[in-house]
């Protein structure tokens, strides 16, 4: 017997930048419709991307956030459905929850030549875990091709996958309760902007490094 068929759109958009026309593509596995999302302390360098399609595969959705050091949040969405056009609606994302969970993470966010501070971070909404986030490069020959890693909040979602993003990174997620921060250490930076009583283990801040040494050895053999 013959798979079902059926249309979905086929768009691409990269912040305000969208392909030519919508164009649609015939499917047997499904339909996706996906965004990404990643705010930074400048609206000169967030970026958004969204894509429509034909599942090569069967579609899997997928929803996940992860608020890092530096003032960094990633927000992934991809739905899945199968009828004509399913996916021609953009994703609408609510705006990040402001009400604390009581969780505090170890925070920090760093690219190339870019350095940062661990400080510590007040989860918000279901963002219920501390996890660590490791980037490496699609197709690069590099032994170690890292883009970026961070540490912080992530939902139960975010933990332990591995996804391309951007369509040229590849992230890594780690979620551990080590990463968690004990309400009642001594007073450190706050990235919340409140700092008080809340704070890190003492050796933290001098093992971030070694964390992300450690895992993106795991990560590559």
């Amino acid at each position: 017997l013959l798979a079902e068929s059926y249309q979905c759109t086929e768009s691409s958009c990269v912040n305000e930048s969208c392909s030519p026309a919508t164009n649609v593509c015939t499917a047997t596995k499904g339909c996706f419709n996906q965004i990404q999302k990643f705010d930074t302390p400048s609206t000169g360098t967030d970026l958004v991307w969204k894509q429509k399609g034909c599942s090569s595969d069967t579609c899997s959705a997928l929803t996940f956030s992860a608020t890092l050091g530096d003032q960094r949040r990633f927000i992934y969405e991809n739905k899945c459905c199968t009828t004509d056009k399913c996916n021609q609606e953009d994703i609408t994302l609510s705006p990040p929850p402001a009400e604390a969970n009581g969780v505090h993470c170890l925070s920090y966010y760093t690219e190339l030549g870019m350095q940062n501070i661990p400080t510590l971070l007040s989860c918000t909404g279901n963002e219920t875990k501390c996890g660590l986030v490791i980037g490496t490069a699609v197709g690069n020959s590099n032994l170690f091709p890292l883009v970026m890693a961070g540490m912080g909040c992530a939902t139960e979602s975010a933990c332990n996958l591995t996804v391309t993003v951007f369509n040229n990174t590849n992230i890594h997620t780690f979620c551990s309760d080590e990463f968690v921060v004990s309400p009642n250490k001594p007073s450190v930076p706050d990235s919340t902007g409140s700092a008080g009583s809340m704070g890190f283990r003492p050796t933290a801040i001098s093992t971030v490094p070694i964390l992300i040494t450690l895992l993106l050895l795991k990560v590559l053999f």
